[in-house]
């Protein structure tokens, strides 16, 4: 009996352990881990083709950015989290490798470019193809997706409903509380 109730109780401790690694670890505000070679691909959304990562999730430029440098550090790096590659990035189906490239960012990272510009996932996007980012004028700047031939894509008018419901929460919420 002595020693069921041992095992409980480090069974418990371990399971405790266990959930508050993972509730620290899910709401940490760090960015996701550094891949080794970021792979660019394209993936078909409500907004047309657009660049992903390689777990699917749509890649933005921001277009306070400037001259292939990001503008997006501190409290804007942790709701647009920086497309980072420790080598080169490769190109998927469909991504032109002539326009990928890297920039070093103030933290010595390499960030991923694509046409000079700086890309970046957003936090709200939570499963592979969603846009939940597109138009947000997030940290003094606006923030949109990415087409293959490098260019923000824009939405037409009848797609203005395309953020998924993120727009005014996030776009007023998250830029207008920290100024950027």
């Amino acid at each position: 009996m002595k020693r069921k109730i041992t095992l409980f109780i480090a069974f418990a401790a371990l399971s405790g352990t266990a959930l508050v690694a993972a509730a620290f670890g899910a709401s940490s505000a760090s960015p996701l881990p550094v891949s080794k070679g970021a792979i660019v691909a394209l993936r078909s959304t409500a907004l047309g083709s657009v660049l992903v990562d390689t777990r699917g999730h749509t890649l933005y430029l921001f277009k306070k950015d400037k001259q292939g440098r990001s503008a997006c550090y501190g409290a804007c790096a942790t709701y647009w989290p920086p497309l980072y590659s420790t080598t080169k990035p490769r190109a998927g189906k469909g991504v032109h490798a002539s326009l990928l490239g890297v920039t070093k960012r103030a933290n010595g990272k390499r960030q991923v470019t694509y046409a000079g510009h700086p890309l970046y996932r957003f936090i709200a996007d939570k499963t592979a193809g969603q846009t939940g980012g597109e138009g947000l004028t997030d940290f003094g700047g606006a923030w949109d997706v990415v087409a293959a031939s490098g260019r923000a894509v824009e939405p037409s008018a009848s797609d203005s409903g395309g953020s998924g419901g993120y727009g005014g929460g996030y776009g007023g919420g998250y830029g207008g509380g920290y100024g950027g």
